[in-house]
């Protein structure tokens, strides 16, 4: 569990950076959207887990500068937009508790955060805790869209992490992504 709020934290971390980041990429998104025009499929965790990213997003593990191997970072080249796979520890632990923990986390960090939802989700026969929020910091807005789940008995955290300047479109855009998710 200590893990899972640790690595938590850096998505979060991840999150409130990209919000705080303070750009504006529209030239560069529009240069990413038209080098690679189709979504890849990522598959991880020995095959269990895959899902689809987004056109303009690639691999970015190894330039966040840690060791971990149970953690993956998908993101564009502006940062401001993400998606964190975590593989953690298992627990025994209830989905639905562990987001609660999580969204509690984020609170303390982010007084404004509005939370969206926080559901339960069904994948495949797999049952996934959904928690989608909006994130504040230096008035920017980020939509997070944070998956739980249990793999073989370990425990899965996929964050999505997008701006919020158009609530709905990230939203949708997140939510392509979640549906897209097939687990084995």
């Amino acid at each position: 569990m200590r893990n899972l709020l640790k690595y938590a934290g850096i998505a979060v971390l991840v999150t409130g950076l990209a919000a705080c980041d303070g750009k504006n990429d529209k030239a560069a998104d529009g240069q990413d959207a038209s080098s690679s025009q189709s979504a890849q499929n990522v598959t991880l965790m020995e095959g269990k887990l895959s899902f689809a990213l987004p056109p303009g997003m690639s691999d970015k593990s190894g330039k966040l500068g840690t060791q971990a191997n149970n953690m993956h970072v998908y993101a564009d080249n502006s940062g401001q937009k993400a998606i964190i796979v975590i593989e953690g520890d298992s627990s025994s632990e209830g989905l639905d508790t562990l987001a609660g923990r999580l969204e509690a986390q984020q609170r303390s960090r982010d007084p404004q955060l509005q939370v969206v939802a926080n559901k339960s989700i069904s994948v495949k026969d797999h049952q996934l805790q959904q928690l989608d929020s909006v994130i504040s910091a230096n008035n920017q807005s980020s939509w997070s869209s944070v998956v739980l789940g249990k793999i073989d008995g370990k425990l899965m955290t996929l964050q999505i992490t997008l701006p919020a300047d158009n609530q709905q479109q990230a939203q949708t855009e997140a939510e392509s992504i979640i549906q897209s998710i097939t687990l084995k």
